[in-house]
């Protein structure tokens, strides 16, 4: 372990030793939560840990007189850590706040049609991931989205920061020295495509049709699934499966 890491690492052990997770307010947060409830008890103390962690590391900035209260924060964070609770906090390192919106958010963006010819627009997003930057969330469509199965927007937008780890998202996040790069891409892709095939053709599709906009949409989509119905995903698309709770080190089915 560098000394850095080392020197962090008992940082945080100590603070948590002073300052643990309040037992109240994170039964709460684990009652408030469905997709937490498949964790053991050693895993629910990791995530609590995890979790308190997080808020007390990321910068928070809500907008527009949005005012959110530890316990609202540390909902957050418990999503947010589901995704590293095999991993670890570093894994969420080279990024440092999060800007929360009180709802859907306007982006500018910028195409090209057909012919060349370039436009230039706004969209309502939920949520966004930024290299290098901030994360920023909706909290109404996060907490409209809580008990949902297949979508989370708050596991969408961190599986963007896992995949931004090796620079701008393309749906291969660094992956495991056992894990091989070779049947991620083949695994990942080959869904990736038969997903645009359906998209394009009008079907039906287990997946959030989302993901086929780009790779990067897809693992961050299939991550949504592996953890809100893992059962069904592994049942679905079982090679995506065995790869994410390679990558992820958890098997939620």
């Amino acid at each position: 372990m560098a000394l850095g890491r080392w020197y962090r690492e008992r940082r945080r052990a100590r603070w948590l030793r002073q300052q643990p997770p309040e037992p109240g307010r994170w039964r709460r947060v684990l009652e408030s939560l469905p997709l937490l409830t498949r964790l053991d008890t050693d895993a629910r103390h990791r995530l609590g840990e995890l979790s308190t962690l997080f808020v007390r590391e990321k910068q928070w900035f809500p907008t527009q007189e949005l005012a959110l209260d530890e316990e609202q924060r540390l909902w957050i964070a418990a999503q947010a850590c589901l995704p590293i609770l095999n991993l670890g906090l570093e894994w969420y390192r080279g990024w440092h706040s999060l800007v929360i919106y009180p709802g859907s958010f306007l982006v500018s963006r910028e195409y090209a049609d057909a012919a060349g010819v370039i436009h230039r627009d706004q969209e309502a997003r939920a949520g966004e991931a930024w290299l290098g930057g901030p994360m920023v969330l909706s909290w109404e469509d996060m907490d409209a989205h809580a008990g949902a199965v297949g979508f989370n927007v708050i596991i969408h937008e961190c599986s963007h920061k896992l995949d931004m780890l090796s620079g701008e998202a393309n749906g291969r996040p660094p992956l495991h020295r056992e894990m091989s790069p070779r049947r991620w891409a083949q695994v990942l892709g080959g869904a990736y495509e038969r997903l645009c095939q359906a998209v394009a053709q009008g079907e039906a599709h287990f997946l959030d049709a989302y993901g086929a906009e780009a790779p990067a949409e897809f693992f961050a989509v299939a991550s949504e699934a592996f953890f809100t119905l893992p059962g069904a995903l592994r049942e679905e698309l079982p090679a995506v499966y065995r790869e994410l709770a390679a990558f992820y080190r958890q098997d939620p089915a």
